[in-house]
């Protein structure tokens, strides 16, 4: 069964970092693109940040510079590292795979604010 299990999250001030994690299970986690998304309240879900099996990555101009994604294929494990965080990047962040993208965990919450 696909699985995807974010963690990390918290309440942050203006200006600082997170590190979210997320192990993925019942996929071949090391030939899949992977993408962290996130959705904010009212609004629609939006891709952040992509890696592909090479490693490959996209950001959305939005995090450019800001947040870093990487991936442990030994581990299936996915990671965003987020610096310089906005209160508008407040949202629900979750991984999953960048094409195709089914079976939504929970995903993690990030909350900007001072």
């Amino acid at each position: 069964q696909v699985q995807f299990v974010e963690s990390g999250g918290g309440l942050v001030q203006p200006g600082g970092s997170l590190r979210l994690s997320c192990a993925a299970s019942g996929i071949i986690f090391s030939i899949a693109g992977m993408g962290w998304y996130r959705q904010a309240p009212g609004k629609q879900r939006e891709l952040v940040a992509s890696i592909t099996s090479g490693s490959r990555i996209n950001y959305a101009d939005f995090v450019k510079g800001r947040f870093a994604i990487s991936r442990d294929n030994a581990k299936n494990m996915l990671y965003l590292q987020m610096n310089s965080l906005k209160p508008e990047d407040t949202a629900v962040y979750y991984c999953n795979r960048r094409l195709g993208a089914t079976n939504w965990g929970q995903g993690t919450q990030v909350t900007v604010s001072s």
